[in-house]
C-alpha cells in the first residue's frame, strides 16, 4: 500500500476480493489502518505501505510484507524472499532465505506485538472505523475477535502454498 492517502483511498475502492473492508484513524483523523476480509474470513492488515499481514480463515499466517521484504508460510517456517534484479535489468528474480527457529520466533514476536498493540487501541477507542465497504459492515467488531484468535493462535503458521517451495 501506498504512503499517501490516495493510494489508500484506491485500495478502500479497488480490492473487491476484500468483500468487508474498512480504514481506521487516529483520533486526529490520520488514516492508520486498512483491514480486509475475503469471503472465507482470511483476513489482510495494512498498515500503511509496510507491513503488510495476511492471515487464512483460521487465522494463521499466510503471508507478509514486513521492512520491504516479502515473507510467505512454507508450514513449518518462513521463507523470507527478496528481488534480484540481474545486471541486464531484463530479469527479475527471487532470493529465498528459509528463517531459522531464531529468526522466525523473532518475527512472530514482532508481529504479535503489533497486533497486541492494535487490539489495545482499538479497544481505548483510539482507532476510529473512518471509512467501510460496505456501509452496512461492522469490520472493527469482527477485526477484533480475529485478532484475538490470532494472537492465542499456537499453530500460527498456514499451511505451506500447493506448489511452491
Amino acid at each position: 500500500m501506498a504512503r499517501d492517502e490516495s493510494h489508500r483511498e484506491d485500495l478502500m475502492a479497488e480490492a473487491t476480493a476484500m468483500v468487508r473492508r474498512a480504514e481506521f484513524s487516529s483520533a486526529d483523523g490520520h488514516p492508520v489502518l486498512v483491514a480486509g476480509f475475503r469471503r472465507d474470513g482470511s483476513l489482510s492488515l495494512y498498515f500503511d505501505q509496510d507491513p503488510v499481514f495476511q492471515f487464512d480463515p483460521e487465522g494463521r499466517l499466510r503471508r507478509a510484507f514486513v521492512d520491504g521484504l516479502l515473507f510467505r508460510t512454507q508450514g513449518s517456517t518462513l521463507a523470507r524472499l527478496r528481488r534480484d534484479r540481474s545486471s541486464s535489468d531484463q530479469h527479475v528474480g527471487l532470493l529465498r532465505h528459509d528463517l531459522d527457529g531464531e529468526q522466525l520466533a523473532g518475527f512472530r514476536q514482532s508481529m504479535i506485538d503489533r497486533l497486541v498493540d492494535l487490539l489495545a487501541e482499538l479497544g481505548s477507542g483510539r482507532l476510529n472505523q473512518s471509512a467501510v465497504v460496505p456501509d452496512s459492515a461492522d469490520v472493527a467488531s469482527e477485526l477484533v475477535s480475529m485478532l484475538r484468535v490470532i494472537v492465542a493462535n499456537q499453530e500460527w503458521l498456514a499451511a505451506a502454498f500447493a506448489g511452491k517451495r
